[in-house]
């Protein structure tokens, strides 16, 4: 068993990158009046709903590790395979703004939704069973039912993107205002302990 520390300090890391790409994605407009910016409203869209993925699922990766005691070697392989999907973040909200949020880039964006969800999840449960002794995480994990909806949701918008991608934009829109509310059972279980 091994400290958090450097997992915590890698993680952030990779999250604080991960926002950087994105914001650098978004071109600067060839011209001086405003009129210059519509063309990018649709990147300017699909960065701020990607910040906002990428800022919950740092929020709850923080509280998650602050639960956590110790890390093994299938917590950091876990935290990896997270890391990995979260770093295609900035390719897909790139290709929806760029497509302006057409159908293939739609399935495209949900698709990483859905593995980072899916890796989430496996996070979660790896920590878990190695805090089989100490069960705060799965307490505070609880019955998880925003962690069981999302994938479903995600699932739901990549086939409604080949037919509405607007119905999918808007399903994920509600996923992100759905996990927007603080979660807070890992805070109230560490201030039970």
């Amino acid at each position: 068993m091994m400290g958090k520390g450097r997992l915590e300090a890698f993680s952030d890391g990779v999250f604080a990158i991960i926002i950087t790409i994105m914001v650098l994605e978004i071109k600067v407009p060839h011209g001086e009046d405003f009129a210059a910016l519509v063309p990018l409203l649709p990147v300017f869209v699909s960065y701020v709903l990607s910040f906002i993925y990428v800022g919950i699922y740092w929020n709850n990766h923080h509280h998650m590790l602050h639960a956590t005691q110790h890390v093994t070697g299938g917590v950091l392989w876990a935290n990896l395979n997270l890391l990995f999907w979260l770093s295609l973040f900035p390719f897909v909200t790139g290709w929806v703004g760029e497509n302006q949020f057409a159908g293939a880039p739609m399935a495209m964006y949900g698709g990483v939704m859905l593995m980072a969800a899916i890796a989430y999840y496996i996070l979660q449960q790896v920590i878990i069973t190695c805090h089989a002794d100490n069960a705060l995480v799965a307490k505070a994990v609880g019955r998880d039912l925003k962690g069981k909806a999302s994938p479903v949701l995600y699932t739901a918008a990549i086939i409604s993107s080949f037919f509405e991608p607007w119905i999918a934009c808007g399903i994920y829109v509600f996923v992100a205002l759905m996990w927007l509310v603080p979660d807070r059972r890992i805070e109230q279980q560490l201030r039970a302990k």
